[in-house]
């Protein structure tokens, strides 16, 4: 049963937030004019700014989102940050929840803000949805929604003058949103506000969508918008701008509105602008500078805006509040008010009478305007988050609370305000109150401890500082009796300190423990003498944790030296200190109070387990196994504590929930939700000695929360109450003793750090210990090195004379050494040892060789790995420019002349290409083949079919190969001089025929192959003339072989020709890298060195061996000179020895001498002359060598000549090919942007209809809404109509001059007195009186009927008047005028209805104007598309000078020119030259008739002229001579025998003229046959053409009805019409002409006629 009522007991406990402390990280509001509200944490802080009283509001779903307030209804409204959450308006000052607002948001609100007027609340959320939602907070409903994805929004205003205006920004854009209502519906519409230029000024912006300013281009097609160029069809193509069009806009910061509904707006960049509220047009300020100057402070970012009149008030980073006077379109800056801390916010309060403002450090100032201004400090922050907190002993009274800066605050438990605070200056880390004296210690993170006498709460003060170690403080504890303070460094150091302040805080020693210490445990009961020490750490590369257990004796202070050594660590088998671990990470573990139970957090999995510590003691480590394990019912690692007395577990985790459970049954009887888990749960909780009070400290959400306890009674509070009781009487004595040393402590602060402040003498000693040197050192020096540097002090004291005998020995060796090093220098250098190898100490030498090696080795790692690197580009670079070449790019040059000749590199066609090619092939062989079909079915009966079967074999092989001919498009139209090459262009289509995108693609495949085999084919003569070149060099090598010797031979002094190739061509030589290009010495391994070595003196043993047996060789050179036999070539090296005898005078020769001299002047004359002889015959070779040389080279480079210009051709034929290919590729690309386009409009145009519809129907239901309210408007006004003329019927019983009165008093209404502001609030608030809400017309309707009241009294009505008809008087009137009031409600319904509807009419007129405007732009867009696809860009081959313009004036546009088939032009003027020389031939008939009768005529007198020579000749003959003929005839005998030879002779000839004439003949005869032939080609080819000319002709008149169908007439008739003309008129003048000269020819003929009469007649005699 006591176990029963014990439970029941701790069930109804409960844990109560008494106040919070913490400071504003969001923006402050006013609830009214003296309180206001801020977010901390999980809770919403009221402060009373007159009392400075502060209410608490707990968000129960953890941490508080965004604030707002509503100053009319005195409400708050806040958001909270769990999944889908949820947003709560709770009533001031009672703080009851008035309702709850549930949105489909999915993570977070970052923006509320209450209308001035009505009951309207705006909210903005987080991503995913960002959407903007106005609500009816009163009736719980959402009234408009609207998502904008991808913005986010850092302000939200509504306008104070107009709540259907709201304005959002954010740093790149200020949107003001319209509310507009029909009846019970709203809407949002958006206005995006066009901001200038970071410079201030604005950028014209032109028309995306439907740009008018494109310039026109004749040639290459339509210019289309940058969005179709971009590809763009959807919605993103009416806000696209190229990266050169977009400018860097100014970035808002900040905005407010004005009483005129106009915005003010603070830009980054320092300028302030004004937006018009109506036309958002936005103006930027002018800053006039003023006369007293800034003190520099010229450019100003603000940061927030509050409106006043006149101007606004900006604040910004400097600290600074400034006036802002506008006037017109100019302001000035002046000083309003300095603030030692940049100022993040400012707002007036309602009555326009206090300003707040908000520092950036959390901290509240209250600015009061009047006679004498003030500034008072609400709420003074702290310098950031709280690092740690703890209870002044006994924790009934006062806390402290310490920041990472160092800031220590004292707080009164009562209220929560802050007593004192203190700075340390210094980064803090730890903090820990004494519950033995009134101290408080600081860990630091330099590794110092300092004390706190907090013996006066109101004037902490640091009483002594102990420097521990260089490694930061990570924990301080305190046993439960305060005898000794436990600190944790990060380096695994557990100092010992005595926590008495009568001991100055000695430190005692330290523990060598785990590095990264988690939790520090200790076990301080009043009936043992010592103190159980527990430590956790982590293993992390095992996964397990580490518990080290020792105890401290009490008596430890008196004995401390026994237990530590010489360096201050303490003696592990004094301590009794055993390792335990688990086997799985703790986060948290703590030490029961009866020693043999540990309660762990387990850290993956969120358990707390109990293990059980053996009996028995042990040595090494002991793995400890879980008890029990149950759920924590918390998230994320957690961390546990007991109570003072022991007997509750306190557990905290991320999740931000306390429970505190039992110790013996691990049950949770208190459970409390201070933080949450978006701050990162609780990083400290404190419970108060008694156990009465709770602090608990949030890890990220900077609050404070102080926990009192709701319903505390029973065991629960007996049991701590009995030790809190027992424990403060066995420390009483001990605390008055302690404190007592406090003051004595605090009166010598002044010399606080004497050790370390104080000039030392400490004792350095150096790596070997050589000698002790003492140093004048004013830095200070942790405790741990001081033990350790008195240890070695103490070590070299006890060993002083042994190392005074080492130092003399080093003395000797050290001068042995020095001897050595001298000799050493005196040596040969093959001798002489290195400088490091007198080093003694050889570990030191080892050192600094493997130091030496490893930097040896990093080097050559590093260098191999930048060789690597560098291959690996290399081989890239060969991979991508080498290897996948099939064919490799390379150079020819001539032998004498600067030709240089390139190949055209090529890389290998892909399979996809080769299948490309060959799909494009097999499909042109097909149409090609369909198109043969068809014209055969065609001309099935044709006569020329007909005939083509009769052909023989050879002459249907020529007209296949002269079909083939005819088939390839010329080259002028073919566009290129591929044919050339001879590549096959058959398959190419004609360029007049490319329409659609499938043939101009096909077109680029082939294309490509052409230029590809164009290429092919110079590389086949490339490399002909390549091998040429090889071949030439090798007959020069080999010729200049002989000419080498021949130069020999004649000892000439001319050098050898030798023509080589260089890189340009054999490029594979740069691949390869020979060793005289490598500059650096080759690095050659030791082991390298001596093989090299041993094969060259085996290479020299065998040569001299080879050479001693050789005996042969020796014979040879020493007998016969080194030859067997005397060559050719020897004999200008030969030379006659003399006799011996040539040496005496030539008195003194014999006869046989002299013989012997005659024979050898005969030996050498002959050999001179041989050698004469063969000295010619060799210069005459040299000579045809080299002028074989000379011409073989001048040949190969005249034929390299003309492959230059064949590679020219080549150039210029891949040029043309390429041409083409791009003017393809480029009327493609124009096609796709006219389709982008086009599909952009047509995407445009449904758009816009979806959005017809939508305002179509929105306007068909605001006039089905608007008739149906205009009905029942009609229904109310003829109901109020009908009341006001039924009034004297329904008073029709009572005399008519009471009637008259009564309708007096029927129309009279009273007169409602406005409340009007008073002067001093009329002057100072700047908005005046706001337009009405509905609250504001609920008062105005309250104030209405309660002045129908006062009208209503028996007191007003008429003498004599029946008081039940004053009553039902009174009851119709105010019926009346309830039914106006309706009416005017109805009225103003009905005006706002009809706005509405004249808005969305034009809207939706709006809407149909693009409609129609995206129709016409999408006609033109078809009309320029099929113009394009008909206005081909043809490439035509143009020879020079073929092409004839006036003035030399190059024309672009032929806009009157049509393009035609050159055939056509030739046929026209053959049939104009036939017929043309047919009159010339009918001219020249008529001519020659005429010239017949003047030839006859010339004729008859030649004849006559002739009888006269005739007749002279007779005469002539009867006078003539005998001849020498004659004479000869008589004389010859052998007369007849010559004239025979003669006519023999004749005949020859004639034989051979008749020869001749038959071989002419027959000659004719196959030049006839030919003729016949090839006429029938010409028919066939006539007949061809005719077909042609018929589907042209087809194609002509399928072109003059679509340009008939387009309303268009064909240039090409107007032109034909005007050349006919033309003709026409030109062959008028010629027959005018002809006429003419035959008129002049008869004249002429009659003139000879006339003057042929004159001549005198000469009659012979």
């Amino acid at each position: 049963m006591a176990q029963v009522r014990e439970l029941e007991e701790n069930l109804y406990a409960s844990l109560s937030v008494r106040w919070v402390q913490g400071f504003p990280k969001q923006n402050v509001h006013f609830v009214n004019d003296s309180t206001i509200c801020y977010s901390c944490g999980n809770f919403v802080v009221f402060i009373n700014i007159e009392t400075k009283k502060k209410t608490v509001l707990q968000c129960m779903n953890g941490i508080v989102g965004v604030v707002a307030t509503n100053v009319p209804y005195e409400v708050v409204a806040f958001s909270d940050r769990k999944l889908k959450p949820l947003i709560y308006i709770y009533n001031f000052p009672g703080l009851t929840r008035r309702t709850k607002l549930k949105g489909n948001v999915l993570l977070d609100y970052t923006l509320l803000s209450f209308s001035y007027c009505g009951t309207y609340l705006a909210s903005y959320s987080s991503l995913p949805e960002f959407e903007l939602a106005l609500w009816n907070w009163e009736s719980n409903v959402i009234l408009c929604k609207k998502s904008q994805l991808g913005m986010d929004m850092s302000q939200m205003t509504f306008n104070p003058m107009n709540w259907r205006q709201l304005c959002l920004s954010n740093p790149s854009s200020v949107t003001v949103w319209t509310i507009e209502r029909s009846n019970q519906e709203h809407y949002f519409k958006a206005r995006s506000v066009k901001l200038p230029m970071e410079d201030g000024t604005f950028f014209n912006e032109k028309d995306v969508i439907f740009p008018d300013s494109l310039p026109k281009d004749l040639i290459y097609g339509p210019v289309l918008p940058l969005s179709a160029i971009a590809g763009l069809v959807g919605k993103e193509a009416e806000t696209f701008r190229p990266k050169d069009d977009l400018y860097p806009l100014l970035h808002p910061t900040v905005h407010c509105w004005t009483p005129t509904s106009d915005l003010y707006v603070g830009c980054e960049e320092g300028h302030l602008l004004l937006i018009n509220g109506e036309n958002l047009k936005a103006t930027v300020l002018n800053k006039v500078e003023g006369q007293t100057p800034l003190d520099g402070r010229h450019f100003f970012s603000p940061v927030t805006l509050a409106y006043q009149k006149g101007g606004v008030l900006a604040s910004g980073i400097d600290g600074f509040v400034y006036s802002f006077i506008i006037k017109d379109s100019c302001y000035t800056v002046e000083d309003f008010l300095h603030l030692e801390e940049p100022v993040e916010y400012l707002m007036f309060s309602p009555s326009y009478k206090i300003l707040l403002i908000k520092t950036e450090k959390g901290s509240v100032y209250i600015y009061t305007f009047g006679e004498k201004p003030t500034l008072d400090n609400i709420l003074e922050a702290c310098d950031g988050k709280f690092q740690a907190i703890d209870f002044i002993t006994p924790g009934n009274e006062y806390c402290m609370t310490l920041t990472h800066s160092g800031e220590i605050c004292v707080w009164c438990l009562e209220d929560g305000a802050c007593v004192s605070r203190i700075y340390l200056n210094t980064l803090a880390t730890v903090m820990a109150c004494s519950p033995s004296s009134l101290s408080a210690a600081v860990g630091t993170v330099g590794g110092s401890v300092h004390f706190i006498d907090i013996r006066d709460a109101t004037s902490p003060q640091a009483v002594h500082k102990a420097f521990l170690s260089e490694s930061s403080v990570q924990h301080l504890l305190y046993d439960q009796r305060g005898m000794y303070l436990l600190v944790g460094t990060s380096k695994g150091y557990l100092f010992v300190i005595n926590a008495n302040p009568s001991s100055l805080f000695q430190i005692l020693g330290f523990v060598e423990v785990g590095k990264d210490i988690l939790q520090i445990s200790t076990v301080s009961l009043l009936e043992t003498d010592i103190v159980e020490v527990m430590v956790l750490s982590p293993l992390p590369e095992t996964g397990r944790s580490r518990l080290e257990i020792f105890t401290l004796p009490k008596i430890l202070p008196q004995v401390f030296t026994a237990f530590t050594n010489e360096r201050g660590k303490m003696r592990e088998e004094l301590i009794h200190k055993f390792l335990y671990e688990i086997e799985h990470a703790l986060s948290s573990a703590v030490l029961d109070f009866e020693s043999n139970r540990i309660y762990g957090f387990c850290n993956e999995v969120s358990y707390i387990c109990i293990y059980l510590l053996p009996e028995k003691a042990h040595n090494g480590i002991c793995v400890l196994k879980p008890y029990q394990k149950i759920q924590s019912k918390h998230y994320g690692p957690g961390v546990l504590s007991l109570s003072p007395h022991g007997l509750w577990l306190i557990s905290r985790a991320q999740c931000g929930i306390l429970c505190i459970r039992d110790i013996h049954t691990l049950e949770t009887f208190a459970r409390c939700r201070s933080h949450s888990h978006q701050g990162h749960g609780i990083q400290s909780v404190r419970i108060s000695m008694d156990g009465q009070s709770i602090l608990v400290n949030g890890r990220e959400d900077g609050t404070l929360v102080y926990l009192r306890w709701r319903r505390f009674g029973g065991n629960l509070a007996s049991e701590i109450f009995e030790y809190c009781q027992q424990l403060l009487t066995t420390l009483k004595n001990t605390m008055e003793e302690e404190n007592n040393y406090l003051s004595i402590t605090r009166s010598d602060s002044l010399g606080l750090g004497s050790e370390s402040e104080h000039t030392t003498m400490s004792l350095n000693v150096d790596s070997s210990q050589e000698e002790l040197v003492q140093v004048d050192n004013t830095k200070e020096i942790p405790w741990i090195q001081q033990k350790s540097q008195e240890a070695i002090k103490k070590e070299v004291k006890l060993f002083s004379n042994k190392r005074r005998d080492i130092k003399r020995g080093i003395k000797a060796l050290a001068k042995t050494v020095m001897n050595m090093m001298e000799e050493n220098q005196t040596v040969d250098n093959i001798a002489k040892l290195e400088q490091w190898e007198f080093g003694l100490d050889l570990e030191e030498l080892e050192r600094l060789h493997n130091e030496s090696e490893e930097e040896i080795e990093k080097i050559r790692k590093d260098a191999e790995m930048h060789n690597l690197a560098k291959r690996y580009l290399a081989e890239l670079i060969k991979e991508e420019c080498w290897n996948s070449m099939a064919v490799k790019g390379r150079a020819l040059k001539c032998f004498h002349i600067p030709y240089v000749v390139e190949n055209f590199p090529m890389k290998q066609r892909t399979d996809e290409e080769l299948k490309e090619v060959k799909r494009v092939f097999q499909q042109k062989k097909i149409e090609t083949e369909c198109l043969k079909i068809r014209k055969e079915i065609v001309e099935v009966q044709s006569a020329i079919t007909l005939s083509k079967k009769h052909h023989e074999e050879e002459d249907e092989e020529e007209e296949e190969d002269v079909a083939e001919k005819d088939t390839s498009l010329p080259n002028y139209l073919l566009g290129s001089l591929s044919t050339d090459f001879g590549v096959h262009t058959s398959l190419l289509s004609s360029q007049l025929e490319l329409h659609s995108r499938e043939e101009k693609i096909d077109q680029i495949i082939l294309l490509k192959d052409i230029i590809y085999k164009v290429k092919t084919v110079f590389n086949n003569e490339f490399d002909a003339a390549y091998k040429q070149k090889e071949f030439e060099i090798a007959r020069v090598k080999e010729k200049n072989i002989r000419i080498q010797e021949i130069i020999l031979d004649l000892e000439l002094e001319e050098s050898v020709w030798q023509p080589e190739f260089d890189d340009h061509e054999k490029p594979e030589r740069t691949l390869v890298v020979k060793s005289s290009e490598i500059t650096a010495q080759k690095y050659v391994t030791p082991w390298q060195k001596v093989k090299t070595e041993v094969s060259v003196t085996q290479e020299m043993e065998q040569w001299l061996l080879k050479r001693s047996t050789d005996a042969r060789h020796r014979a040879l050179m020493d007998m016969m000179g080194g030859v067997l036999e005397v060559k050719k070539e020897d004999i200008l090296r030969m030379v006659i020895s003399q006799p011996a005898f040539m040496a005496k005078p030539d008195a003194l020769w014999s006869e046989e001498e002299k013989k012997q001299f005659k024979d050898y002047e005969k030996k050498v004359k002959e050999l001179n002359e041989e050698k004469d002889k063969y000295r010619k015959s060799l210069e005459a070779e040299l000579k045809k060598l080299q002028n074989s040389i000379q011409e073989s080279t001048q040949n190969f480079d005249e034929h390299l000549k003309r492959l230059f210009k064949r590679r020219v051709k080549a150039e210029m034929v891949v040029n043309q090919e390429e041409l083409k290919i791009n003017n393809l590729v480029f009327s493609l690309l124009l096609d796709e942007e006219i389709n982008s386009r086009e599909a952009f409009l047509n995407n445009y145009v449904a758009r816009k209809q979806d959005e017809k519809n939508q305002t179509s129907e929105a306007i068909r239901k605001s006039r089905e809404d608007l008739d149906v309210y205009k009905e029942h408007y009609d229904n109310l006004l003829a109901e109020d109509k009908v009341l006001d003329r039924s009034f004297k019927k329904e008073f029709s019983e009572i005399p008519s001059h009471q009637v008259d009165m009564l309708y007096k008093l029927f129309k009279r209404r009273p007169r409602i007195h406005k409340q009007k502001m008073q002067s001093d609030t009329t002057s100072i608030v700047p908005f005046g009186e706001r337009p009405g809400s509905g609250k504001l017309n609920k008062e105005a309707y309250a104030q209405l009927m309660k002045a129908m009241d006062d009208l209503d009294n028996i007191n007003n009505m008429p003498e004599g008047l029946d008081s039940l008809v004053w009553e039902h008087f009174c009851m119709t009137r105010r019926v009346k005028v309830e039914n106006e009031q309706k009416v005017k409600q109805k009225a103003a319904g009905l005006m706002e209805m009809v706005a509405f509807l004249r808005r969305r009419v034009e809207e939706d007129e709006q809407v149909q104007q693009d409609i129609e405007k995206a129709f016409h732009e999408l006609v033109l867009l078809q009309e320029e598309k099929v113009k394009f696809q008909l206005n081909l860009t043809i490439q035509i081959l143009l020879k020079q000078g073929q092409v004839e313009l006036e003035n030399f004036q190059l024309l672009l546009e032929y806009s009157d020119a049509i393009l035609i088939n050159k055939n056509i032009i030739e046929d026209l003027n053959s049939v104009i030259r036939t017929q043309g020389q047919k009159k010339i031939a009918s001219m020249m008939e008529s001519k020659d008739v005429h010239k017949g009768i003047f030839q006859i005529e010339w004729d008859h007198k030649k004849m006559e002229m002739e009888m006269e020579d005739l007749n002279q000749k007779a005469w002539d003959i009867q006078m003539l001579f005998f001849s020498r003929e004659r004479q000869k005839y008589l004389t010859e005998p052998n007369y007849e025998t010559m004239i025979a030879i003669q006519i023999g002779i004749m005949e020859q000839t004639i034989a051979v003229l008749d020869k001749t004439h038959k071989k002419n003949v027959e000659n004719c005869k196959k030049l006839l046959k030919k003729l016949g032939r090839f006429s029938n080609q010409k028919d066939i080819a006539n007949y061809t053409l005719s077909c042609n000319l018929r589907e042209e002709l087809v194609a002509v008149s399928e072109r003059k009805d679509i340009c008939n169908a387009l309303g268009s007439t064909l240039t090409c008739e107007k032109i034909a019409k005007e050349r006919y003309e033309n003709m026409m008129q030109q062959q008028k003048l010629i027959n005018i002409s002809k006429k003419q000269a035959e008129q002049i020819s008869i004249l002429q003929a009659e003139v000879e006629r006339l003057r042929m009469k004159t001549f005198p007649a000469l009659v012979p005699m």
